[in-house]
């Protein structure tokens, strides 16, 4: 019933057609190879055997899609159609099928013997019970030195840092841990490793388990999950403040949409590549991964160090990248929740890589967000240039010379861009945007400043009448007067130094906004669109395919099965001076199967003055039984804005996405 009557045309025949045509156009040693790869986990020799993307390559999330608000979800992806192979298979005449340490520092050009003395903490859900034999198993096979609970060089803690008791087991997750442990290893095969388990994946705990990882002396944290963002984020920014400690974090592997922690400013977001050897001089070449994420923040400030052209008014991510495809996957050992050698993608691989090339650089400079570094040297990174995750073009999507959303500012070309490189950069204040206000409303605002001689003091000039700003950079008080002034903010360090930024700040009246909600025709209640905007067949009542949410009417966009897109949009003004929120209710099903892809997408944007902020994209991978209430915050904006839903489907398999009970309230 939810095809609308439009049935799918099922191609196998050119599917195999294609798949002999790409044989046939590989030389003899490539097709060998490729034979190789798909029959064995294993190949003799010391050439590592991958799966070219496009020839059935099958995966799975290793953890479970959650379910409930403020849970996380690890990023790690098992390659499902790699063969593997029996646990404790160590043989030094064959290696297993994906990237192991040799292949990784070949990428990246890392003496790997450093290292020596430095911690990696890596921060999961949950307790892997055979880590360490997996780990030793896995350095064993590659010829690393041993890295034991017994010798102090490993530890596993739960999140209060205590040996016992751990959390419960979980197999998901355990996949994930073994990534990481492995990863890090890889990098870093002489670094400390110290694995804390939260004790479930709620954010809560994993906060507690990062915060922890740092009590615990760590100077390198990985961390390999996030879930989308939410309002309530900017104040968990806390568990990742931790100046002179390098944090990393997957973006994401859901293409674009901003993905929480990774748009913290404090940590280094960490996007992904497709990876494969060359006859270049490098040896390799990278691509965008296709699923890398990548997303301008709703919430978290853009940082004083993200100077790059972003397109976002807000902190953008990624920052940096390495590989993640799995089709260009990496050799993990486990055997909780598999049966021995496995292959895995994901941004899971991309942070704790990163993480150990931030170990091998040495430690960060105290006072200091090694966030920031690559900024600074991005000379020293390998830029990726081509490639995309999505329609949004560039920089969002797709990537180019210089940053963008997928790579960030590249991958690593050895461990300059992730060193301090012995001096901490120019002096610089960020800029905290344009800023609104109400008479007799109080309001805080707090500036940073990185690079220079700490410590710092701030001073301004032309702040609106009622506020002061304290020589730490914190605006404080109550407006006292209407009006727009121009401010300016001057950071002073200790050698002398100064940088300024300004911006405008307006006090409105009180009571200048008046609540209201401004979308006319909210549920479809009239039985047509006005004043609404949609393509045809959008406004639908009971019975069409599918049920509203309350009333009659609701707007159904896509569900049929082919190559289709369809809009829904309305033009509001949103007063100066007010806040605006766009709420709806959203039902999406499925046909499509997979619970790793993006196939069809559903993208929210709002736009003002020719600028288009995208506030939330759902997929395929978001159906669910029901209607569930989403709740976006829209960026500061003032006078004609647009409201608009974009469903796009690729060409086979519906996925029908439901809109009911809209509104768009100011305060």
């Amino acid at each position: 019933g939810d095809m609308r009557a439009r049935p799918q045309v099922l191609t196998m025949l050119a599917a195999a057609a294609t798949f002999v045509a790409v044989a046939l156009s590989m030389s003899a040693p490539a097709q060998a190879a490729t034979a190789t790869a798909v029959g064995s986990a294993i190949t003799a020799q010391s050439t590592t055997p991958h799966l070219p993307s496009t020839l059935h390559m099958t995966t799975r999330h290793s953890c479970a899609t959650p379910n409930t608000a403020h849970t996380m979800q690890c990023f790690a992806i098992e390659r499902t159609d790699v063969r593997g192979v029996a646990a404790n298979a160590i043989n030094p005449n064959v290696t297993p099928s994906g990237y192991g340490p040799t292949d990784l520092a070949s990428a990246y050009k890392l003496a790997t013997a450093g290292g020596a003395g430095e911690t990696v903490a890596i921060v999961d859900a949950f307790n892997d019970p055979t880590a360490a034999a997996d780990l030793a198993t896995y350095r064993s096979q590659f010829g690393l030195p041993a890295c034991t609970v017994a010798s102090g060089c490993l530890q596993i803690v739960n999140q209060n840092g205590a040996t016992s008791p751990l959390p419960a087991n979980n197999s998901g997750w355990a996949g994930e841990e073994s990534l990481d442990l492995d990863m890090v290893s890889a990098i870093c095969p002489n670094c400390h490793i110290i694995l804390v388990e939260a004790s479930s994946a709620s954010d809560a705990n994993l906060y507690a388990a990062e915060d922890r990882a740092v009590t615990m002396g760590a100077k390198f944290v990985s961390n390999s999950w996030g879930g989308p963002e939410y309002s309530g984020q900017t104040t968990d920014d806390s568990h990742f403040n931790h100046p002179g400690v390098a944090i990393t974090v997957s973006s994401g592997d859901s293409g674009t949409g901003a993905q929480f922690p990774a748009t913290s400013r404090f940590v280094t977001a960490v996007g992904g590549t497709h990876l494969v050897t060359a006859t270049n001089s490098r040896g390799w070449t990278e691509t965008a991964w296709n699923d890398a994420g990548s997303g301008c923040s709703a919430f978290d400030a853009k940082p004083t160090w993200q100077t790059v052209t972003t397109n976002c008014t807000r902190r953008a991510e990624a920052d940096v990248s390495a590989v993640a495809d799995p089709a260009t996957g990496v050799a993990v050992f486990q055997t909780f929740g598999a049966s021995g050698w496995v292959v895995y993608g994901g941004t899971s691989v991309a942070a704790p890589v990163i993480a150990g090339v931030y170990a091998l650089a040495g430690n960060p400079t105290a006072g200091t967000y090694p966030a920031s570094y690559p900024y600074a040297h991005a000379g020293n990174l390998f830029d990726v240039t081509s490639g995309s995750n999505g329609t949004c073009g560039a920089p969002i999507c797709t990537a180019g010379t210089g940053w963008d959303g997928p790579t960030g500012l590249g991958t690593p070309n050895g461990t300059a861009a992730f060193s301090n490189g012995g001096g901490p950069g120019p002096l610089a204040i960020n800029n905290p945007g344009n800023q609104t206000s109400t008479v007799g409303t109080a309001v805080s605002l707090t500036f940073s400043a990185s690079g220079g001689t700490p410590p710092y003091t701030f001073t301004s000039t032309a702040l609106p009448a009622g506020l002061s700003l304290s020589s730490s950079g914190v605006i404080s008080g109550t407006p006292t007067t209407a009006g727009t002034t121009s401010v300016t903010a001057t950071v002073h360090d200790s050698a002398s130094g100064t940088a300024s930024t300004t911006f405008t700040w307006t006090v409105n009246a009180a009571g200048s906004c008046t609540p209201a909600q401004l979308l006319g025709n909210p549920g479809f209640e009239t039985g047509s669109a006005a004043p609404w905007t949609s393509t045809a067949g959008v406004v639908n009542p009971n019975g069409a395919g599918q049920t509203s949410h309350s009333g009659t009417w609701y707007a159904w966009l896509d569900g049929y099965g082919t190559t289709h897109t369809d809009t829904l949009s309305q033009t509001v003004t949103i007063p100066a001076g007010c806040h605006a929120v766009l709420q709806f209710w959203l039902h999406i099903d499925t046909a499509e199967t997979t619970t790793t892809t993006q196939f069809d997408k559903l993208t929210v944007t709002s736009t003002t003055g020719g600028v288009t902020t995208t506030l939330a994209t759902y997929s395929n991978l978001n159906h669910a039984t029901g209607y569930s209430l989403k709740t976006l915050n829209l960026p500061a904006t003032t006078g004609s804005t647009v409201i608009k839903f974009s469903g796009t489907e690729d060409v086979s398999l519906q996925t029908s996405f439901v809109i009911d009970d809209t509104s768009l309230t100011v305060s």
